[in-house]
C-alpha cells in the first residue's frame, strides 16, 4: 500500500508558511525541474495549496489533508514518503518498500 507521512511538526510549519488552517488541503505535485529533490533524478516535487484532481495518496494531520492525485500517484508505487521537520524546514525520506 503507497504511504505517506506528515509528522505533527511538519503539518505545523506548512501551516505556519503557508498559513494554512484546519480542513485546508496541501498536494505534493511531480515536476520535471526544479524544488523538492527526491529518489528520482530528473523528477522533483511541488507544493501547491488547494484539491486538484482525484486524491489518491492522504495523510490528514493537524486538520491538514496533505496528499498527491491520481495523476502522481505512481510516484509513491515503490517508496513510501516521511515528511518531517529537520531543523527549521521540511524533510523528505523516501523509503523502498520491500
Amino acid at each position: 500500500m503507497k504511504q505517506l507521512s506528515v509528522s505533527q511538526e511538519a503539518a505545523k510549519w506548512y501551516m505556519d508558511e503557508m498559513d494554512l488552517e484546519k480542513g485546508d488541503y496541501v498536494q505534493f505535485f511531480v515536476k520535471l525541474y526544479g524544488g523538492i529533490p527526491t529518489v528520482f533524478p530528473s523528477y522533483f516535487l511541488g507544493i501547491s495549496e488547494g484539491i486538484e484532481g482525484n486524491i489518491a495518496i492522504q495523510d490528514e494531520v493537524e486538520g491538514i489533508t496533505f496528499y498527491f492525485n491520481k495523476e502522481d500517484s505512481w510516484f509513491l508505487d515503490d517508496h513510501d514518503l516521511k515528511v518531517e521537520l529537520k531543523g527549521d524546514d521540511p524533510e523528505f525520506i523516501f523509503e523502498e518498500r520491500k
